[in-house]
């Protein structure tokens, strides 16, 4: 049982320069989704980040609205928040997968996401999963998406020349008239 086992949590991020992101809700279960908003802002506020929020109609809405921002607004990262629970027809494995696959495709285009869809059997485990007292799965989508966008800047960084040198910058030949080497 998963409630059981001990996980490891990396420490959150630190930056030098100011992080936005965007949370996008999905609040078909509204109390589901304030739990889980309540935890990723907990967890954006103890890492210095702001944030807006969002909501959309459901979840698989969500990757469509980061999509959109991603391209059009000035984000650094986004957490996709949401609940889907099993019911009695296929529509539950569409929409986690589809959802799922979708935020997978963006994360793979750059985009620094914290997937915090949840996908459970049953209202119980939803409430355990998006409580910031319990499982905190909103502060954990919160995080990853702080963890990627620490990557992604230090991944940035200006690099060093691929062994060009500027124009005006020649480099001088021991022996040559102009004097030693300077290389």
């Amino acid at each position: 049982m998963a409630g059981s086992e001990t996980h490891y949590t990396l420490p959150l991020p630190a930056f030098d320069k100011p992080v936005k992101v965007l949370i996008v809700v999905a609040p078909y279960y509204k109390d589901i989704a304030d739990n889980m908003v309540a935890g990723a802002i907990a967890t954006l506020d103890e890492a210095g980040a702001t944030h807006e929020i969002i909501e959309v109609p459901g979840a698989l809405e969500v990757p469509t609205a980061i999509r959109i921002a991603y391209r059009q607004a000035n984000f650094d990262g986004f957490v996709a928040i949401g609940c889907v629970i099993r019911g009695e027809t296929t529509h539950y494995d569409t929409v986690c997968n589809d959802s799922s696959r979708a935020i997978q495709l963006l994360g793979l285009e750059g985009a620094c996401i914290g997937n915090g869809i949840l996908t459970v059997e049953n209202r119980k485990q939803a409430e355990v999963r998006a409580d910031p007292a319990d499982q905190n799965k909103g502060g954990g989508a919160a995080a990853a998406a702080l963890h990627l966008i620490a990557l992604t800047r230090k991944f940035a960084a200006p690099k060093g020349g691929i062994g060009f040198k500027p124009a005006g910058s020649e480099m001088l030949i021991a022996g040559d008239a102009k004097g030693p080497s300077r290389a």
